[in-house]
């Protein structure tokens, strides 16, 4: 495969083994993670997980840092000096994951520029360093490569735009997209070259050419570079650490190159080359490949570009197809909506099948269609011999398991459908039983296809000094294989939508065998089911009627007052019934609110409403709907609704997940006085609550506007969506059981560092540790004291261009203990009144910080003297 710089550094290595069978199989187990070595346009050095000693370096190490001396056993603060030591610790803490390598661009080491990454992995820091050259900054070239592809809609055009985009950003000779086909084989689908150069675009490459393990390298390292494929490899000494191990360069950019991979390129003329990892969903979907034919080493401000353009170029592009797959489905429910509706006019399903494989046919391509339902076989266009129909159920039956089953080489899992492989070599197979007897088949001719392979794709073995191993083609002229007994592969997508086919058919099968099993007997158990329930509903509604025509109205003083009174308790009923209809037995609060008190809004502030979703079942509902319909009765003739300045407020929350507390308050009205008895009206209002939900109720009659109470407990009352306030109440929960052993100790965190001071927060929060507060100066941290003082504090030495002595020199003053965070470790320079301060070292984990904290809270209780 000529497209990929890094796609071969698995399979062109050199797989000898002497002693062994050597075949295709042989680079899939080849350790390509563990060369022992890597390319020469830069060094590595390999670290402790503190930073403390150099472990292994490579052999050009002293010579492009600027040493005499091999670095191995001195300590990192030697090699690149206490500075550089202190940022790479800050930028270690960073790194999130070691496939995400921190970089530090344009840094000074023993006078040189470099270029560092810095990442660890397995115990190991590894730190590498490349010269560094001026370039332009890595996310302005990111954002202009970006800008040229965002507003792309269309999947072809933006393979082939990416291309062109690519080349001319890092000018390789050759830059090319290569996709994965389903068998694992490969084509390249866009190219950009230099003029003179032959054209790679559309040929094949076998999936033998990477292996398994390139393939996973590819995910976990999206970008890879390999400068010269005639370089020296340098090896990184000691081979092996004290326990045996190999030093593991899974994620390192300068990891070396099978010879024979490189042996590859020089049998192209290539000489250097770059790859980027085009993923979709966690799955390796092609590659960006570029080639270039003389020596070249993209910076790495230039791949941190590239990098970024790759991931976005793979969200981009999976937006797009996601976009093509959800208009192609939209279409098939759109289409098989139409069917269910003509269904429910048919007794026959298996009639309304043979009649509809047409429209079917439509919604797939294909060549041919086949039906077979309730022991009948109808076939439409192209479909095998009738003779050969029970075989091919049979066989679909043991292999489908009542799934989705494809194959675009029929023949090649059923060996007798080679006779009329002519005729029919792609099968979907969409079964309608668990057991597949009935099922609908899509057929696709045969589609013989010439395949144009960069060489012959078969691997030769040759026997040398090493032993056997496969050998690298060294020709690349097309090289033409004719493909048949296949026909065009089956997409997920064409999966997705027969999957849709099958659940809708299905659906309608099922329905109509309830139907014919007893549909009768069904809805005369269901009448008679509703006749009971109407006869409940009615004679609770009558009684509830009946007791509000019997109240007393001693109050009103004419019929047509009693009249309205009663008509509108009557339409309360009426809204409260009309919501738990069409709420299927219960209703929203708001719902019930909006309702009712719809008729008083004059303006917007005359009433307002505030709270979360709650559900009230249909006998809460209908008991509000009453004690809401005579507050506002009430309010409108001689509270708040009264007059024009008035407003009325309703508020509810939920009391934990047991009860919701409704508030009813009033203001801007009329006095309010406490009336000398209490009406029908008064006591539906406060006893209404308490009889019937089993709840509570209170009424005060405040001067300035009524104010009413109710709690509805459950199983009256649910929230209908997730909301804050069931969460609420934890966090006291989480601060009295943090590790220190005490209630909620406020702590200071001083750090210039964004990053490093939220990954900081976030440990003491893991902690328990919840009253945080963080600067990032010392006039902040000295105001934040004075503001509010701190039981504990954590204190970055280094801030910028000052230090935070100052802050320490404060809290010693008030008592307050306190630690140190730096990357400089134990060996810090201290003033000697702050000597004995604890140190924790960066990066720091979260057991050392806390650990720390934790002895400083022990101290103070135990009334140590000095710092702590």
């Amino acid at each position: 495969m000529p497209s990929l710089p890094s796609r071969y550094n698995a399979l062109k290595v050199n797989c000898s083994l002497s002693n062994k069978h050597v075949d295709l199989n042989t680079c899939d187990r080849e350790p390509i993670h563990i060369p022992g070595s890597i390319q020469s346009h830069g060094c590595l050095i390999a670290c402790d997980s503190n930073l403390t000693r150099v472990e292994r370096a490579s052999e050009n190490a002293p010579m492009i840092l600027g040493h005499d001396a091999n670095p191995v056993g001195r300590s990192v603060a030697d090699v690149v000096g206490h500075k550089l030591l202190h940022d790479l610790r800050n930028a270690l803490m960073t790194s999130s994951t070691a496939s995400r390598p921190a970089l530090l661009l344009d840094m000074t080491c023993n006078g040189h520029a470099f270029d560092i990454a810095i990442h660890h992995y397995k115990s190991t820091v590894i730190i590498e360093f490349e010269p560094a050259p001026a370039v332009g900054q890595p996310l302005h070239i990111a954002r202009e490569m970006i800008g040229r592809i965002s507003d792309i809609a269309d999947v072809d055009r933006l393979v082939q735009r990416a291309c062109r985009i690519v080349a001319g950003a890092t000018g390789y000779d050759r830059v090319m997209i290569y996709r994965f086909e389903q068998d694992g084989s490969g084509k390249v689908v866009s190219e950009t070259k230099r003029a003179d150069l032959e054209s790679f675009l559309g040929q094949y490459f076998p999936a033998s050419d990477i292996p398994q393990q390139a393939r996973m390298l590819y995910l976990k390292n999206t970008i890879r570079i390999i400068a010269d494929a005639s370089g020296e490899r340098v090896p990184v000494n000691p081979v092996l650490d004290a326990s045996g191990e190999p030093l593991d360069l899974s994620f390192a950019h300068l990891r070396s190159v099978s010879p024979i991979h490189c042996e590859y390129l020089r049998n192209m003329g290539v000489a250097a080359s770059m790859s980027i990892s085009i993923i979709l969903d966690g799955k390796l979907w092609g590659l960006i490949a570029c080639h270039h034919y003389s020596p070249r080493a993209l910076p790495m401000a230039q791949r941190v570009a590239m990098e970024v353009f790759g991931e976005f170029f793979s969200l981009h592009l999976k937006s797009l197809k996601e976009r093509r797959r959800v208009a192609a489905v939209a279409g098939t429910r759109e289409a098989l909506d139409r069917f269910l509706i003509l269904s429910s006019h048919h007794d026959d399903v298996g009639e309304l099948l043979r009649q509809s494989l047409r429209e079917f046919s439509r919604l797939l391509p294909n060549d041919g269609l086949g039906l077979m339902f309730d022991g009948q076989w109808t076939g439409l266009g192209v479909t095998p011999p009738d003779n050969e129909i029970p075989l091919l159920l049979d066989f679909i039956g043991t292999v489908s398991e009542g799934r989705i089953w494809a194959t675009h080489a029929l023949s090649q899992r059923l060996p007798a459908a080679g006779a009329y492989g002519d005729r029919v070599s792609g099968l979907l197979a969409i079964p309608l039983s668990q057991t597949g007897s009935d099922c609908l088949l899509v057929f696709r001719r045969e589609l013989v296809q010439t395949l144009d392979w960069a060489g012959n794709p078969d691997k030769t073995y040759e026997t040398g000094p090493l032993g056997d191993r496969l050998t690298p083609r060294k020709s690349f002229a097309i090289w033409k294989e004719t493909v048949k007994g296949q026909s065009q592969a089956w997409t997920e997508a064409e999966r997705e939508i027969a999957e849709i086919v099958r659940v809708s058919i299905v659906e309608i099968v099922l329905r109509q065998n309830e139907l014919m099993a007893g549909e009768r007997h069904k809805s005369e158990v269901r009448q008679r089911m509703l006749n009971q329930e109407l006869s409940h509903r009615v004679k609770n509604i009558l009684a509830v009627i009946k007791s509000l025509v019997k109240s007393p109205q001693h109050h009103k003083s004419t019929l047509e007052d009693y009249v309205a009174t009663l008509q509108g308790r009557i339409e309360a009923l009426s809204v409260a019934h009309d919501q738990v209809v069409r709420g299927d037995g219960g209703g929203i609060l708001a719902d019930l609110l909006e309702a009712e008190l719809q008729p008083y809004r004059v303006k917007a502030s005359t009433v307002r409403l505030s709270g979360p979703p709650v559900w009230l079942d249909s006998r809460a509902f209908s008991v509000m709907a009453l004690v809401v319909h005579e507050l506002a009765t009430n309010a409108a003739k001689y509270g708040a609704l009264s007059v024009a300045t008035g407003a009325v407020e309703i508020a509810w929350t939920m009391v934990g997940e047991t009860a919701c507390e409704i508030r009813w308050l009033e203001h801007g009205g009329p006095i309010v006085h406490v009336p000398s008895r209490n009406g029908f009206g008064s006591a539906l209002i406060e006893r209404s609550v308490p009889y019937d939900l089993n709840g509570e109720s209170s009424i005060r009659f405040e001067p300035a506007g009524l104010e009413a109470t109710f709690k509805i407990p459950a199983p009256h009352i649910k929230l209908a969506a997730s909301s804050p306030a069931a969460r609420a109440g934890m966090t006291d929960y989480t601060a009295r059981t943090n590790r220190l052993g005490a209630i909620d100790p406020s702590i200071l965190i001083v750090e210039d560092q964004i990053l490093i001071a939220l990954d900081l927060e976030g440990m003491l929060a893991d902690a328990g540790l919840l009253k945080v507060a963080t600067t990032s100066s010392v006039k902040q941290a000295i105001a934040q004291i004075e503001i509010s003082p701190p039981d504990l504090a954590v204190l970055d030495i280094n801030l910028g261009q000052t230090n935070s002595f100052a802050v320490a020199e404060e809290l010693r003053k008030r008592g307050t203990p306190f630690v140190f965070a730096t990357g400089y470790g134990e060996g810090a320079d201290l003033p000697q009144e702050l000597a004995g301060v604890p140190i924790v070292r960066k990066p720091f984990s979260r057991d050392a910080v806390v650990g720390a904290l934790s002895s400083l809270m022990d101290n103070r209780r135990s009334g140590s003297k000095g710092t702590l």
